[in-house]
C-alpha cells in the first residue's frame, strides 16, 4: 500500500479518478460504466481502488443511488473542474488545428460597421491567416468557444458580470445623427428642443434586453431635454442598429447612435450630429479570448491596436466637430 501511496497521479490513480468523477456526477455506477463503455463492475472496483489508495471512503452505496461523504464531495469539486477544463481545452486544441478560417464573433451591428472595416489592415499584418467574421448574439463562454473554435468575441455589455471573463476593449457614446439632406429638408429643427416623436429612429440589439426607445430617452434627459414618454413611440423602430444607421443614411429620420458605429460615416460627411452633445453609454464595448485556441493572443492584439487607433481618432473628432459631454 506505500508502494502504491507514493505514486501519485500514475496511469492506474488518474483511471481510478476518471470512473470516480462519472459515478459521483451521475449518481450510479451503472450509467457512470455506460458513459465510459466499460462494466458496472469494472467502475465499482476502480473506486474502490481509489478509496483505498486515499484511505478514505467516498461514495456510499444506498438504495436511492450513490450518495458523497464529505470527503468524496472535496475531492468531486476539484475532479469535476479538473476534467470539465481538460476536456474542453483538447476540443479547442482538436478545432483550432484544423486547417481553416480563425473565428471572431461580434453583434451584427459592430461586426457590419466597425469590425468588417478594419480587416484590410490584419491581412497587410497577418497575410498567412484568413478570417471568418461571426455576426451573432449568443452568449459566449470559455467552454463555447473552445467547442465552435472560436478565437476571439467581441461583446457590447450594460455590466462586467455580463461576460465575467471579458475585458474592456473602448467605451462608448452616443450622439444623435442624420443625413445633410434630412436637416435640410428640416429646417425647423434648429435645435434639440426641436425634435418631435416622429423625427426619431430607435434600435435595440436582442442581446441587451433593453426597450428600442431606450437609448434615445437616456440622451434626452441627460442633455436635459423635455420630451414627452408618449412621443417617444412615434418615430420607426428597429431591432438592429445598423438598420436604424441605415434609416438615417437614407434620410428617414435622425438615430441615435453609438459613435463606433457611426464615424466612419461621420468623417465621410454622409451623417452629421445636428445637436452637438454626446452622453457615455451604458455598456462598453468588451472582449473574451478563447484559452486554448493558437491564435488567441494575435486576434486580441490586433483588436486592442484597432480600438486604440479608433479612440484616437474618435476623440479627435470630438475637438474638431465640438461635440461636447452633455
Amino acid at each position: 500500500m506505500d508502494a502504491i501511496r507514493s505514486s501519485c497521479l500514475s496511469p492506474s490513480s488518474l483511471a481510478w479518478l476518471r470512473c470516480f468523477d462519472a459515478a459521483a456526477r451521475l449518481r450510479s455506477f451503472t450509467r457512470a460504466a455506460q458513459e465510459l463503455h466499460v462494466s458496472q463492475g469494472a467502475v465499482s472496483q476502480q473506486v474502490k481502488k481509489l478509496e483505498e489508495w486515499l484511505g478514505h471512503t467516498l461514495l456510499l452505496r444506498t438504495p436511492s443511488g450513490l450518495r458523497l461523504t464529505p470527503r468524496g464531495e472535496e475531492l468531486f469539486a476539484v475532479t469535476c473542474a479538473t476534467f470539465r477544463d481538460l476536456d474542453t481545452t483538447v476540443r479547442g486544441l482538436h478545432t483550432a488545428g484544423r486547417r481553416g478560417p480563425v473565428n471572431v464573433s461580434s453583434p451584427p451591428s459592430f461586426a457590419m460597421l466597425w469590425l468588417t472595416l478594419r480587416l484590410g489592415d490584419f491581412y497587410r499584418t497577418h497575410p498567412h491567416l484568413t478570417l471568418r467574421i461571426v455576426g451573432e448574439f449568443v452568449r459566449v463562454d470559455r467552454e463555447l468557444m473552445a467547442s465552435e473554435g472560436i478565437a476571439a468575441a467581441v461583446r457590447f455589455d450594460t455590466c462586467e458580470a455580463a461576460v465575467p471573463e471579458a475585458v474592456e476593449l473602448f467605451d462608448e457614446w452616443l450622439v444623435p445623427v442624420a443625413a445633410p439632406a434630412f436637416m435640410q429638408a428640416h429646417p425647423n429643427l434648429r435645435n434639440a428642443r426641436d425634435l418631435e416623436g416622429k423625427n426619431l429612429l430607435h434600435a435595440a440589439d436582442p442581446s441587451e434586453m433593453s426597450a428600442p426607445t431606450e437609448e434615445w430617452a437616456q440622451w434626452l434627459a441627460e442633455a436635459g431635454v423635455p420630451f414627452r414618454d408618449s412621443a417617444l413611440s412615434e418615430g420607426a423602430q428597429f431591432n438592429l442598429s445598423q438598420l436604424a444607421v441605415q434609416a438615417a443614411l437614407g434620410g428617414q429620420g435622425i438615430a441615435m447612435a453609438r459613435v463606433a458605429l457611426v464615424q466612419g460615416y461621420l468623417l465621410q460627411g454622409r451623417l452629421l450630429v445636428p445637436f452637438r452633445r454626446r452622453i457615455r453609454a451604458r455598456g462598453s464595448y468588451r472582449i473574451i479570448g478563447s484559452p486554448s485556441h493558437p491564435q488567441t493572443r494575435t486576434i486580441l492584439d490586433w483588436l486592442v491596436d484597432q480600438a486604440h487607433r479608433f479612440e484616437h481618432q474618435r476623440d479627435a473628432l470630438f475637438d474638431s466637430a465640438g461635440i461636447v459631454p452633455a
